[in-house]
């Protein structure tokens, strides 16, 4: 079972739960959107290295498809074994453009960085999902997203980057959809949730194929 001590997101919707599941990640984001769909979960987040283990994969001639998928893994596999009968979410996302790898950025200083190499090219996030039961992986899944930043002027970036702060430095590639970053695209093609690291039809999908969700 789900521990009571855990982190649990409940809404008026949540009756639509069945059965135990957890989310093993801190995002915000992602957290919304499944609290938005009328899942209850809880909230046990893996501690993982995301950025040395990243490193390590790239490193090794890892592809962007391969690192999430595998971070994604480890996060649900890690979690799972501390939730007999639950389903545990594992959840990565990687950019990449012109087949450089982008993490997040570590201050504002690399935000800036990361903006102005991605600033009138397309990138590509990648969202890898998986699902453990028991220490083990039950379903995986990833979807892509095309993105195109606009050119964008210097005196917009220092207006941009002053308007968010720190909270650049929760997102990969410096920028939150949701938010005032949807000011620096001219062109997204995928789902919204993809962009958001969680593509979530096709968990809804199998969260009811296994009984999590009503039918």
């Amino acid at each position: 079972m789900v521990e009571s001590s855990l982190l649990s997101v409940r809404d008026h919707s949540s009756v639509l739960t069945e059965r135990p599941v957890v989310l093993a990640s801190g995002s915000a984001a992602r957290r919304a959107l499944l609290a938005g769909a009328g899942v209850a979960f809880a909230v046990d987040v893996a501690a993982v290295d995301e950025v040395e283990l990243k490193r390590s994969l790239v490193a090794d001639g890892a592809s962007a498809r391969d690192i999430a998928d595998l971070l994604a893994d480890l996060k649900a596999t890690r979690v799972s074994a501390r939730h007999r009968d639950a389903l545990v979410i594992g959840a990565d996302q990687v950019l990449v453009a012109e087949d450089r790898i982008f993490d997040k950025p570590g201050s504002v200083a690399e935000a800036r960085r990361h903006l102005e190499a991605l600033r009138g090219r397309r990138h590509e996030l990648i969202a890898a999902l998986v699902v453990a039961e028991n220490g083990v992986v039950v379903w995986r899944h990833a979807e892509v997203a095309r993105m195109e930043m606009r050119d964008f002027s210097d005196a917009f970036l220092d207006a941009y980057l002053a308007a968010e702060g720190e909270a650049v430095l929760g997102a990969v590639g410096a920028y939150r959809l949701e938010g005032l970053g949807i000011q620096l695209f001219r062109r997204v093609a995928g789902d919204h949730s993809t962009v958001l690291g969680l593509p979530l039809l096709p968990l809804l999908d199998y969260l009811r194929s296994r009984q999590a969700l009503r039918s």
